[in-house]
């Protein structure tokens, strides 16, 4: 089963965007998402895979409509409650 990351062959998308940026980020919040996910994985919380997958899990629209470090928030939210180191919606609640 194909996942909504998953788009190869697939059309409609438009061009590909091949131009070099050179700003690995653009706000200072997705330097503090990439810190998170370094200081979470290294304390064991989880791993590369299991953060991949919760990437990739997104639903299709929520995965089509968030840029690329929201996508990585969305991720350790998820993997955050799936750990129950969250409570699921405690952090929409804030």
């Amino acid at each position: 089963m194909a996942r909504i990351n998953d788009v190869g062959g697939t059309q409609g998308f438009g061009a590909v965007d091949i131009t070099d940026d050179a700003e690995p980020f653009h706000a200072d919040w997705e330097a503090r998402v990439v810190g998170l996910l370094n200081a979470l994985r290294e304390q064991g919380l989880f791993n590369t895979n299991e953060f991949r997958d919760a990437i990739e899990s997104m639903p299709p629209t929520e995965y089509l409509s968030t840029s690329y470090y929201e996508r990585w928030f969305e991720a350790i939210r998820i993997l955050l409650e799936r750990k129950g180191v969250l409570k699921p919606g405690e952090l929409d609640a804030r």
